[in-house]
Order: structure tokens, then sequence, then C-alpha cells
């Protein structure tokens, strides 16, 4: 019964149809329960209006069982990255790649909440940056944010359209809370009004569906 349970929740993780996506590829054991996938990984990616690149990177991917609201964790194993901050790699903790802002993330796969939506939304853009950088110089193509918190921050004020600090941690305080009473709350856009009678709680409501409130108050710990 177990064995079948975790073949009903790889499916819905779509790892079957990632192994066929990228043969290079394949699942290997796991001491816990997390899906770990290890080999190479083979992309072929062209920007509209920039230079076609091919490439493959020695990955190992470890898919939390919460996926997809939790991202999964990618190490490059050939040391071909550079550890820097400058290339968005956490070289002071797990060497794990910053592959973008956790609730940016979660927007990109929302239409398709897949490990194929994962590798395709967040994992190949980033490598095609990667591979850019190192073989013209210059910062990373798409937007390129600061390293660690200041880049999530940065980006979460582009997110929620908002302009300071204290409001993205409100925001997010908000998201971590029962809808009910969050809509009892003064909204963070700062026009004086509670969030129930603000349109801003529209922008919230669409972040709701995301992720769960526990993930806000984690995430929210971490900005502090």
């Amino acid at each position: 019964m177990v064995k079948g349970l975790l073949i009903m929740e790889e499916d819905k993780a779509g790892v079957r149809e990632f192994l066929q996506e990228f043969p290079g590829m394949s699942r290997v054991p796991s001491s816990g329960p997390e899906v770990v996938l290890r080999g190479v990984f083979e992309f072929s990616a062209c920007p509209p209006k920039d230079l076609k690149i091919r490439d493959k990177y020695h990955l190992r991917i470890t898919v939390p069982p919460s996926f997809p609201q939790a991202i999964p964790r990618v190490i490059e194993l050939d040391r071909k990255i550079p550890r820097t901050g400058e290339y968005h790699v956490n070289y002071v903790t797990d060497n794990t790649l910053c592959l973008g802002s956790p609730l940016r993330l979660l927007e990109k796969i929302d239409n398709n909440p897949t490990l194929v939506g994962f590798a395709n939304e967040c994992l190949i853009p980033y490598l095609y940056a990667v591979t850019y950088k190192l073989q013209f110089g210059g910062d990373l193509v798409f937007n390129e944010l600061a390293h660690g918190k200041q880049g999530i921050i940065d980006d979460y004020l582009v997110l929620f359209g908002l302009s300071e600090l204290k409001q993205v941690l409100q925001t997010v305080q908000l998201l971590g809370m029962k809808k009910k009473v969050a809509d009892k709350q003064p909204c963070p856009c700062g026009c004086g009004l509670k969030l129930e009678q603000c349109n801003y709680r529209l922008k919230i409501d669409k972040f709701r569906r995301l992720a769960d409130k526990s993930w806000f108050r984690k995430c929210l710990t971490d900005l502090l």
C-alpha cells in the first residue's frame, strides 16, 4: 500500500515524464521521503531575439515530498558553475543553485506544477544564463537580481507591486493568516482601509493558492 501511494505521488510530480524528457537523468536511492534524480541534464534553449544555446550539466535534483509547494533543490556536481554569489550559487551553505526568489518560482510553475514545468520555467533559464555568462562574460541575463535576501526582497516588491520593505513583510504576514483574520487587518498598500475593503485583496488572493499558510509564515521568518 505504501509503495502504491509513493507511485501515485511520483506520478503527480511527473517523475516519469521528466525522465523521458531528460533521458540523461535517472532516479537514485534516497534515505528519506524525497525523490532524488541525478545525471547529465541536457537542454537547448533560444529566448526570443537571442542566441540559441545547447549545453549540459551534471546535476543532482532533490524533489521534496511537498512539491510543487516546495521547489526542488539543485546542485551542480562537476563545479562547472563557479561557487560564487556572482553565479547565484549558495556556496556558504549547501552549494544549491539559487534559481530565483521562492515565491517567483512557485508562480512560474503554477500553470504546469510538474518536474518538467520546473525544468522548463525555472532550471533551464538559469542554466542558459550561466552558459551565456561563461561564454561571453557580463552579467547573468534575464534581469538578474542581487544574490541572497536582498534579491528576494527586491523581487517581492515587484511581485506585490509595493515600494517599501515593511509593506512586503506585512503582505507576507497576511498570507500566513487565515483569510477571515487577514481581511480585518489594515491593507499593506497604505490606503488606510481594511484589506477586505481594498482591491489589493485580489492580488493577495492570487498568491494564496500558490502555497499554504505555513509556507508564508516560514517565508516571513526568512525575510526578517
